[in-house]
């Protein structure tokens, strides 16, 4: 099983980054998960679109379209997703009728220095995977407030409670994604990828 992990923060030491890391750590054994950055992929641009698709947007794509799910860890900016992560599902989403989100099954995480734990960027982005007809895990969920706290200095995740959640999280999404593996429905999404 091949798992595409979107972070939604592009800062060097971003700790929704290390949290993916810490994902495929603890993944390793049952799946695999491919990290995707979307900081080259231009901004959505529908002119764009209709002289054709940015190469790294192309890319994104692909990698959707070959991945049996996606993993977000998002942080949270102004109540919401950052701008970047928005982006990126504006591309992947175009055009509606060759969308590789369509039927995908997803799962989000997310932490934040504050208490939050970005339960409201977790939110807007389930909206957005509504309309995009993504399917969202629901349960259980990973919200991290204080995230700094549960990481070293070298980004490695120190928190056993975290650690043992987060297995469990993967091992929710495993078993999430056989139930909604669609492989008719992936073959149709890859046919229009050219």
């Amino acid at each position: 099983m091949k798992i595409l992990g979107i972070p939604g923060s592009l800062r060097k030491n971003s700790y929704n980054r290390a949290l993916l890391n810490a994902a495929a750590d603890l993944a390793q054994q049952s799946f695999e998960i491919e990290i995707f950055d979307i900081r080259d992929i231009p901004a959505y641009d529908q002119d764009s679109e209709e002289a054709g698709f940015p190469q790294e947007a192309v890319e994104f794509k692909k990698a959707i379209s070959n991945s049996d799910g996606l993993l977000f860890s998002t942080p949270e900016y102004n109540y919401s997703i950052p701008g970047v992560l928005k982006n990126a599902i504006d591309w992947a989403s175009r055009p509606a009728s060759c969308s590789p989100l369509n039927m995908k099954p997803i799962a989000i995480m997310g932490g934040s220095a504050g208490m939050g734990g970005t339960i409201r960027s977790q939110l807007h982005l389930r909206q957005v995977a509504l309309f995009t007809n993504m399917i969202d895990m629901k349960k259980p969920e990973i919200l991290v407030s204080k995230i700094q706290d549960k990481f070293d200095k070298d980004l490695n995740l120190t928190d056993d409670d975290l650690k043992l959640h987060l297995k469990k999280f993967l091992l929710s999404f495993e078993k999430w994604i056989s139930i909604f593996k669609n492989d008719h429905i992936s073959k149709k999404y890859k046919s229009c990828l050219k």
